[in-house]
């Protein structure tokens, strides 16, 4: 239910708040006024989409604040709640829709900034909203079809969804066959391809790291005799040798100096750390030249073993310059291929089980489909009966409302077949399809009935509210006076509002709100939106009624109408 809406800077509004309540609300006003820009407002809190065009000349933002009262358990609070939102322990739920004149709004639902998309989403389980441009939309084929699915139940809604799974699920399998069977020459020449490629692989079999080894040993097979005299040199210098004329051994130098030292070490503490790390540099140096003397043994000129690892490097070359650039690159390129090829080895035993699953699908599909035929055929007959009892009682006693079946070409994404509702507006008119022959005043009314006859059926979940946008355009007289009570008779179970122009209309109201412009600029202010009670309700009604509320026949006229409408509830 809406509790509150506040705008501000929407249309020729400056500031308005409007307090709701439960039952029937009707907004009136002068042509104009700006009522409608209430509802507006409310499209904007609902997610519709923000026109610059509605911020009001020379403000910088319009707003719209609503305050949503919603169940703790209900879809609506749920969808909130997975949106970030807080919904007050009372249930209480504020929404907020800013629209800059730059043409950028913002949302905000429970203290957390959403999406626009999330609003919309929300308002599927809030509000219905009726207006002229849904007159145009319930001769839609799809529109009806929702509407009769809607009166059937929900258990004929699970079914319909149920269907739709289905339908989808058999449509993405139909295109996976089709794009295995279109391409299966491609899926084997590719599949070949990795074959050819893979058993190269087989062949040399790399190892990972393999080609930077080799490359490595290469290079020191290379320079043997290079690093062999290196490493000789370097023994040479630090152990000695026998040519007399060689410099003096580092190794022999060290430990001289070492000697040197520990002569005098006694004399001063400092001085033996010092001889110490003397010592221990000379074993480092010791060791150092007994691994050169090794390395210069191992370090061996070997042409033949050249010449394998020169031939491998070339062999895996080969491979890094088809499948990547180094060894390690054409092992994983072999990992992913070997999978690529079990898919495309498995094509054939894929397009089986897909053919397979396909003709199981519509198999479940033709079935669900006669259970959705016979459930819309029941549903039909129930409709029609009950809107044709509805357009009589309001005005249209020799209407008759028929919901026809008409088999599809080929069965579809909702089914079977077509729904299509016809109107036969009078006594001896034919029966026709929705729009062709009736006229603004009549759609008005079929609609009207349609929504009573779908918030009343047993087992429909409706929306808690309801709002008519000028749906009693066209109608007038004895059909106005049964418009209004079948709104208050729906207003009964729900929150209904309604933007009318017709005191025989708004005389069924729980609560009256009259938008006005000020006197003095022509906008409206929190002034000029607000509810009437009493005379100033017999008023406005009476303005309504003649253009004159302070006619005393106008007076007389709307007094009197405010009394029966009271009487007929």
């Amino acid at each position: 239910m809406i509790e509150r809406i506040r705008i501000e800077n929407l249309g020729v509004i400056a500031a308005a708040e409007v307090e709701l309540g439960p039952g029937l609300t009707a907004i009136t006003g002068e042509t104009g006024a700006g009522k409608t820009m209430l509802l507006t407002g409310l499209g904007l809190l609902l997610g519709g989409r923000a026109d610059a065009a509605v911020v009001r000349v020379g403000a910088d933002l319009a707003a719209a604040e609503g305050t949503f009262v919603v169940e703790a358990d209900s879809p609506a609070a749920e969808r909130a709640r997975e949106a970030g939102a807080e919904v007050d322990d009372d249930g209480t739920l504020v929404a907020l829709r800013t629209v800059a004149a730059a043409g950028r709004s913002r949302a905000v639902l429970g203290g957390r900034t959403v999406p626009q998309g999330v609003l919309a989403e929300l308002a599927e389980h809030l509000v219905t909203v009726h207006g002229q441009a849904d007159q145009v939309r319930l001769r839609s084929p799809a529109r009806q079809r929702a509407a009769l699915d809607a009166f059937a139940g929900p258990e004929h809604g699970r079914l319909v969804e149920e269907y739709r799974a289905a339908w989808a699920e058999r449509q993405r399998l139909t295109a996976e066959l089709g794009d295995l069977v279109d391409h299966a020459a491609e899926r084997a020449r590719e599949a070949e391809l990795l074959r050819l490629g893979l058993a190269e692989v087989e062949r040399v079999d790399p190892q990972p790291g393999e080609d930077l080894e080799l490359a490595a040993e290469a290079e020191r097979l290379g320079h043997a005799e290079d690093l062999r005299t290196a490493a000789q040199a370097a023994h040479d210098a630090l152990m000695g040798t026998d040519d007399a004329l060689a410099p003096p051994a580092a190794v022999a130098l060290v430990d001289l100096a070492r000697r040197g030292l520990e002569g005098v070490a006694q004399h001063d503490e400092a001085l033996g750390d010092l001889a110490r790390r003397l010592a221990e540099v000379g074993y480092v140096l010791s060791d150092l030249a007994t691994d050169l003397a090794r390395y210069a043994d191992e370090v061996q000129a070997d042409p033949g073993r050249l010449a394998a690892v020169q031939d491998r490097r070339a062999a895996l070359a080969s491979l890094t310059r088809t499948h990547g650039g180094t060894v390690d690159d054409v092992l994983a390129w072999a990992s992913q291929a070997g999978l690529r090829l079990l898919e495309l080895e498995q094509g054939e035993d894929r397009t089986a089980a897909l053919r397979e699953r396909i003709e199981a699908l519509t198999a479940e599909l033709a079935g669900l489909a006669e259970r959705i035929t016979a459930g819309r055929a029941a549903a039909a007959e129930r409709l029609a009966e009950t809107v044709t009892a509805e357009l009589a009682g309001l005005a249209m006693p020799n209407a008759t409302f028929r919901v026809e079946l008409r088999p599809a070409d080929a069965p579809g994404p909702w089914g079977a077949e077509d729904v299509e509702m016809l109107l036969a507006a009078h006594a001896g008119a034919p029966l026709v399809p929705l729009g062709q022959g009736a006229s603004g005043g009549e759609l008005s009314r079929v609609m009207l009935a349609i929504e009573v006859a779908l918030a009343t059926a047993p087992g429909t979940s409706r929306p808690p509210t309801f709002v008519f946008d000028e749906v009693d355009a066209g109608v007038g007289g004895k059909a106005a006076v049964e418009v209004g009570r079948r709104l208050a008779e729906l207003a009964r179970g729900a929150q209904v509002l309604v933007v009318t122009h017709l005191a025989q209309v708004a005389a069924f109201a729980d609560r009256h709100v009259v938008v006005a412009k000020s006197d003095a600029d022509g906008v409206v202010t929190a002034a000029d939106v607000r509810v009437v009670t009493g005379q100033e309700r017999v008023a406005e009604l009476a303005r309504m009624l003649s253009g004159q509320e302070d006619s005393a026949r106008a007076l007389e006229h709307a007094a009197e109408l405010l009394e029966r409408s009271v009487v007929r509830r």
